[in-house]
């Protein structure tokens, strides 16, 4: 890994302006992005301003960014003055690059000498293949550097008002996958285990199979009554949230085609909502009793 740093990053918007809030960044350290280098890198779960400041070194310091579906196009307007971009979306559904192609890109755009920005939402390495993509560069000989990113099963549940953990009601948390490499249901998760080991689970990408998640945690004891959350476009403008029960998860999916991309949120920690609710300003005074 290189370890030399440079003392400012460009602060330039694509008009060639300071962008505002960016101008005491200038004594800053920050690595070099050297030619030849892939940067894979997590832009958080949608709003701009949740991005990172070596995400934004990065786009200021690229030649090119490759850029997934998930990333706000509000992002790329920080990419610096001369820089390319190239969409690498995929989208649940819709025609898209394989994973495979995407990788290949990556190198030949390396192996060219170009510095290269691998943006992805959330975080990289949560649920969006930055370890797949990190171990394809790896035996491909090309260098890379992990850029984490606020991921949407955390920051997005700090926009709808639900703590993923807190110590009165939920001291562990689960994450998972709502579909495999396929696009199916996963198959290999114990859905046993997955009911009682925490009082908040968290999924990534569940919205198409969640009839078919919610019985599988049924039928393995989670309680019927428990709610359900489905965060759409979290900590967007746009962002919406509908409450069910694991009972009727599958009906109210099909009558209310909840938006896509969305987390799904199963247990109690929606309680808190009410009263901790900051990002639509409906906030109450008392506490939950």
């Amino acid at each position: 890994m290189s370890s030399r740093t440079t003392n400012s990053i460009l602060a330039t918007n694509t008009h060639g302006e300071q962008p505002s809030g960016f101008s005491r960044l200038d004594h800053e350290a920050f690595p070099v992005f050297e030619p030849g280098w892939v940067w894979i890198a997590g832009a958080g779960p949608g709003a701009p301003g949740l991005m990172s400041l070596l995400c934004y070194h990065a786009l200021q310091s690229c030649d090119v960014v490759v850029y997934d579906a998930l990333v706000n196009p509000g992002i790329l307007r920080w990419l610096r003055a001369g820089g390319e971009s190239e969409f690498a979306g995929k989208r649940g559904g819709k025609p898209s690059p394989t994973q495979r192609d995407i990788t290949l890109r990556l190198v030949e755009l390396a192996k060219s000498g170009k510095r290269v920005l691998r943006l992805k939402g959330g975080d990289p390495f949560m649920f969006g293949r930055g370890g797949e993509e990190c171990q394809n560069l790896s035996q491909a000989g090309i260098p890379f550097r992990v850029i984490p990113g606020i991921t949407a099963g955390i920051g997005g549940l700090a926009y709808a008002g639900i703590p993923a953990t807190h110590r009165d009601t939920n001291h562990s948390i689960i994450f998972l996958t709502g579909h495999d490499a396929t696009g199916q249901m996963p198959a290999t998760v114990n859905w046993q285990a997955v009911a009682h080991a925490s009082p908040v689970i968290v999924i990534y990408m569940a919205v198409k199979h969640l009839g078919n998640i919610a019985a599988a945690l049924l039928a393995a004891g989670r309680p019927a009554d428990d709610p359900v959350t489905i965060l759409s476009n979290a900590s967007l403008p746009n962002q919406s949230i509908a409450i069910t029960t694991l009972a009727d998860a599958k009906s109210f999916v099909a009558a209310n085609h909840p938006p896509t991309p969305a987390i799904i949120i199963v247990g109690h920690a929606s309680d808190w909502r009410p009263y901790l609710d900051w990002y639509t300003g409906s906030l109450r005074e008392n506490e939950i009793g």
